[in-house]
């Protein structure tokens, strides 16, 4: 299928192990394989631009609706959304596509499951690459503060039963198309966000994310932090609304290697605004210490 004139890619189902994931694909089949996590409330096509640029320099690019997003499976219940899971898809994923480690890159949400994957299961990645999402020590710390409280607070109001899934879906889901539109976002751009919002679903499995994230938190039952030693590149649009702009440097004693590059005319949807420079730093960043 072509999107916009840009490269072919074919939709397929990706049995990950505890869920089926659909997956978009493009790239030759003998390229290093590239994962590409999508955020909140967004879809495998928010990576789109970023993928088809990556596939043209030779990667064999996969991007997945997150379990409970758009075409890929919707378990119930809060639990099914808690960090393990989610790691676990990522490395179900990778050993469906027939490899043992990939290039993981996240944005958001997705790079929220990054962070974890690097963490929890070092072994499925080759190189980390993360995009507009804090590491999650840092981001725990900075909600303790009136600046990041004042950007993130929808995060509080996400643990109230039914009433966010409401407010999503309330006069055609303006609200999923406005969080992109107040960043300059065309509506052609999040269309097939709202699209993957409508399916049966899928708003309380987005919200989920956030839902088992603080319980974990408040509980102690979730996963513990470790330190990240992978090459692991952070690109941060400056012109975040939702992060506070110190989240872009991850601490130092977590990730010691990271390596940052902000871009000053990106807005927290990088992929979706600037994805030439995206796809240009994460390409160099997969080659980097590789012989030509």
């Amino acid at each position: 299928m072509q999107i916009g004139g840009e490269a072919a890619w074919v939709s397929r189902d990706v049995d990950a192990g505890e869920v089926r994931l659909r997956c978009m694909t493009m790239g030759p089949e003998r390229g290093e394989l590239v994962l590409l996590l999508h955020g909140f409330p967004e879809c495998a096509e928010s990576w789109r631009h970023v993928g088809w640029r990556l596939a043209r320099e030779g990667y064999r690019v996969v991007m997945p609706d997150l379990r409970g997003y758009g075409g890929s499976d919707k378990p119930r219940g809060v639990e099914a959304y808690a960090v393990p899971h989610l790691v676990a898809d990522v490395a179900g994923l990778v050993r469906a596509m027939g490899c043992e480690r990939a290039h993981v890159v996240g944005h958001d949400w997705g790079g929220v499951v990054a962070w974890w994957t690097a963490m929890l299961r070092p072994d499925v990645i080759d190189r980390l690459g993360i995009v507009n999402a804090p590491h999650p020590v840092a981001y725990k710390e900075a909600m303790r503060t009136s600046a990041q409280f004042r950007r993130g607070w929808y995060v509080f109001l996400f643990q109230v039963p039914w009433l966010p899934e409401w407010l999503l879906a309330l006069r055609d889901y303006e609200a999923v198309r406005g969080v992109f539109a107040r960043d300059g976002i065309a509506g052609e751009e999040s269309a097939p966000c709202v699209a993957s919002m409508r399916q049966p679903g899928a708003r309380s499995a987005a919200l989920a994310y956030y839902r088992a994230s603080v319980r974990g938190q408040l509980s102690g039952s979730g996963p513990k932090p470790q330190v990240i030693e992978l090459p692991t590149l952070v690109v941060w649009g400056e012109k975040d609304r939702f992060l506070d702009p110190s989240l872009a440097h991850p601490p130092r004693e977590w990730v010691p290697g990271a390596r940052v590059v902000l871009l000053p005319e990106a807005t927290h949807w990088s992929p979706i605004d600037a994805p030439e420079p995206v796809a240009r730093e994460l390409a160099a960043h997969f080659r980097r210490g590789k012989a030509n």
